[in-house]
C-alpha cells in the first residue's frame, strides 16, 4: 500500500484518536504503538503515562484505534510498529500470509466471568439455557465456548449461544430474560451484580492458555528495529511490575483511560488483571495452540500450523537474561 492509500485508509477506517503522545522531541529513536479495547491495555497505558520508553531514549507515540482489525491494517500499512491485541488477530492474519508475530504476552488467559441469574448454583444447570456472547470469533465468544467445554458443558449441544453485542447489550439481554447467562469482564461483572446477577465461574481460574492481550509486530519490523523491540518489551515488563505493586497509581491510569471513577469498580478491575498478569511476559506457543485447535475444525490450515512459528521469544529472553525482571520483583 502506498503512502496516500495508507493515509486514506487510516482516515476512513482507523479513526486514529489523538491520544498520541510524543515523549521527547530530541529522541533519536521513534516507536509507534496502537491499541484497541479496555482495561486489558492498562500496562501499555502505564508505559505511556510513566514515560517508560522515554527513559530509554525512545520517542514513543501511542495511538488509540476503534478495533483490532484497524490496528492490524495500520501496522501492515507501515503506520505503526507494534499493536496490542489478542491472539485471534495474530493467528488469523498469519494464516492468510501476513508476517505478523507476537513478541510479548500481556494477558495470557481469559479475564472473564460467566454471569448467571442468582438461582443458578451449578454449571450443569446451564444445560438447555440460552447464553449471550459477542459476535462469532470474538474473545468473549471463544472464552465462553472454551470455558464451558472445560467445565463439562458442550457449547454446541448442551446450550444455545447467541450474539448479543457489546457489554451494555449483554447486560440488557440478561435483564430482559432474552438470555439466562452471559460472559463479562470487570468492572462489568460488578455492574451485573448490581442488577441482581452473579458470577458463577471466573474463567481465569481455569488457566486456559490464551493470549487475550499481547504485543504484535511484523517480522520485517524486527529486522529493521530489533533494538527498539527489546526496549519496548523492557518497558512493558516494568509496567507490569508497576501494575502489580503500585495499585493506587495503576487505578489512576485505568480511571483516566476508561473514565471509570467508582472506587469499587477500579479496585475490582485492578484485582482481576493483577492476579493474571505474568511477571515475565513470554509469548508462549501454548497460548497460540489453544486458538489454533479451536479453529482446526473449520480451517484445515490451522490444524497444520506450528504454534512456535507465531511467537518470537528472543526479546523477552533478552530482557530476562539481563536480570531486569528479577531486579524489579526482588528475586
Amino acid at each position: 500500500m502506498n503512502l496516500p492509500s495508507a493515509i486514506f485508509a487510516l482516515g476512513l477506517a482507523l479513526t486514529l484518536t489523538a491520544t498520541a503522545h510524543v515523549d521527547s522531541a530530541n529522541a533519536q529513536e521513534r516507536l509507534r504503538v496502537a491499541w484497541a479495547g479496555g482495561a486489558s491495555n492498562a500496562t501499555v497505558w502505564i508505559v505511556q503515562e510513566k514515560g517508560l520508553l522515554k527513559k530509554q531514549g525512545v520517542n514513543a507515540e501511542f495511538i488509540s484505534v476503534n478495533a483490532s482489525p484497524m490496528a492490524l491494517q495500520a501496522m501492515i500499512a507501515g503506520e505503526v510498529d507494534v499493536i496490542v491485541t489478542s491472539v485471534t488477530t495474530l493467528v488469523n492474519s498469519r494464516l492468510t500470509g501476513a508476517d505478523v508475530i507476537m513478541i510479548a504476552s500481556i494477558v495470557p488467559t481469559f479475564p472473564a466471568h460467566i454471569i448467571t441469574q442468582k438461582n443458578i448454583t451449578d454449571i450443569k444447570q446451564l444445560k438447555g439455557k440460552i447464553g449471550g456472547v459477542g459476535r462469532a470469533g470474538t474473545t468473549t465468544e471463544i472464552g465462553m465456548r472454551l470455558g464451558l467445554s472445560r467445565l463439562g458443558i458442550d457449547p454446541n449441544t448442551d446450550v444455545k449461544l447467541v450474539p448479543v453485542g457489546a457489554t451494555a447489550d449483554a447486560l440488557a439481554a440478561l435483564s430482559k430474560g432474552i438470555v439466562q447467562f452471559s460472559i463479562l469482564v470487570e468492572p462489568f461483572v460488578r455492574e451485573a451484580e448490581k442488577f441482581g446477577f452473579k458470577s458463577l465461574i471466573d474463567i481465569s481460574t481455569l488457566n486456559i492458555p490464551f493470549h487475550w492481550n499481547s504485543a504484535l509486530t511484523l517480522e520485517t519490523t524486527i529486522r529493521s528495529k530489533s533494538r527498539l523491540m527489546t526496549k519496548f518489551v523492557r518497558a512493558l515488563a516494568e509496567a507490569i511490575h508497576i501494575f502489580k505493586t503500585d495499585k493506587d497509581s495503576t487505578m489512576k491510569v485505568i480511571s483516566k483511560f476508561t473514565r471509570i471513577t467508582n472506587p469499587d469498580s477500579l479496585e475490582r478491575t485492578h484485582q482481576a488483571f493483577a492476579k493474571i498478569l505474568p511477571e515475565t511476559p513470554s509469548p508462549s506457543p501454548e497460548g497460540v495452540k489453544t486458538y489454533l485447535d479451536y479453529l482446526a475444525t473449520s480451517r484445515p490450515e490451522a490444524a497444520k500450523a506450528n504454534p512456535k512459528e507465531f511467537v518470537d521469544l528472543s526479546f523477552v529472553q533478552e530482557v530476562q537474561a539481563s536480570g531486569f525482571i528479577r531486579q524489579l520483583f526482588g528475586k
